[in-house]
């Protein structure tokens, strides 16, 4: 749905997966903050898609996504909405709002990096991990902002470094010329895995800690 190349069918799989994931955890977000329908659809839509709009605007990368395929808009809003029907079986299930998360940042992140080498395939390989970082966290970063909630980019457990690491362990089948569809597979079960157990375990990065008045 990112323009992938055609070849790679897991990965256009897990992206249409990640879009409906990411607008269910707006939908449940949203409905912590009693919005109406409209705005649950909106918040959806703005989760699964923001992340790979504001890649595609710093990339130069036209037409936008859902401007090329507006049908994407339609499973975004209709996953949010959908997802009204079911709140009463999930909105207590606090961990299925995690993993729904999980998955939106990992695939969108290997989605974002994909995106980066077919604007330029020289591009240097942090531009690529970067661009892939945005593409992962930023749709969940403007979620969690527009319903005032700190996000979870910046709470305590590990989540833009999964980004770092799954978009860094995808680029190494391109250097390595490995079967995309196996290494997409591969790299999905490894960044999942890494953002569930760092939630678990409450994996942290060191945090820096100054007080002027200490001596």
């Amino acid at each position: 749905m990112w323009g992938l190349p055609p070849s790679d069918s897991v990965l256009q799989m897990l992206s249409f997966v990640a879009v409906a994931a990411q607008a269910m955890t707006a939908a449940l977000a949203a409905g912590k903050r009693s919005m109406d329908w409209a705005g649950v659809c909106m918040l959806g839509c703005i989760t699964a898609l923001g992340g790979g709009t504001i890649r595609d605007v710093l990339l130069g990368h036209y037409p936008l996504v859902w401007v090329q395929h507006p049908s994407y808009l339609l499973l975004a809003a209709g996953a949010a909405l959908g997802t009204i029907l079911i709140a009463r079986l999930v909105h207590r299930l606090y961990a299925a709002f995690l993993v729904l998360d999980a998955i939106g940042l990992v695939v969108f992140t290997m989605a974002g990096c994909d995106v980066a080498w077919q604007v330029d395939a020289s591009l240097p390989l942090v531009v690529v991990v970067v661009a892939g970082m945005i593409t992962g966290c930023a749709g969940g970063v403007l979620r969690d902002i527009l319903c005032n909630d700190v996000p979870l980019l910046f709470r305590s457990e590990l989540y833009a470094s999964v980004s770092v690491v799954t978009g860094l362990f995808y680029a190494t089948a391109f250097g390595l010329r490995l079967n995309d569809e196996v290494w997409t597979a591969l790299t999905f079960v490894l960044g999942l895995s890494f953002r569930l157990l760092a939630i678990r375990y409450k994996w942290e990065m060191p945090k820096f800690e100054f007080n002027e008045d200490r001596r």
